[in-house]
């Protein structure tokens, strides 16, 4: 079990941190330089088959769907972040265990993910703090 004041400073600490990363999340196209680093100019790439479909995949494809995915991901961890700030008013409603279940997830899931960025120590940094939001939460949804 959780006391109060970690259980509050936890999610202040947690909804706080997501709300601004969210934020500046909706930033990490230009931030990034999506469009030198996926420029629309160059070789065909190859065509998306699925099943009887062929689609010609063009290189303004690859950048929007960055950019779509990249704001999906803003989205998420802003809603995540309101969520947590006002852990207060849903944490003893039956649903709670579940909510903290799919947030804990979806940390574990963004941490795992971390590799693809590298192996340097600051991907490990991140990697292992977003492991602790994911435990933070986890741990509150069993306690």
């Amino acid at each position: 079990m959780i006391p109060d004041l970690a259980l509050v400073a936890g999610f202040l600490i947690c909804g706080t941190f997501t709300v601004v990363l969210g934020t500046v999340h909706f930033a990490m196209p230009w931030l990034l330089d999506f469009d030198g680093a996926i420029p629309t100019d160059g070789d065909s790439l190859r065509p998306l088959t699925l099943f009887v479909v062929t689609y010609q995949t063009k290189r303004s494809d690859v950048r929007g769907i960055a950019q779509i995915m990249n704001h999906a991901v803003s989205y998420t961890l802003v809603s995540i972040g309101i969520v947590d700030l006002l852990a207060s008013r849903w944490l003893a409603a039956w649903f709670a265990p579940y909510l903290l279940a799919w947030i804990a997830g979806w940390w574990f899931l963004r941490a795992a993910t971390q590799r693809h960025m590298g192996s340097r120590p600051g991907d490990w940094l991140v990697a292992a703090g977003f492991t602790l939001i994911g435990l933070f939460h986890l741990a509150v949804a069993m306690g």
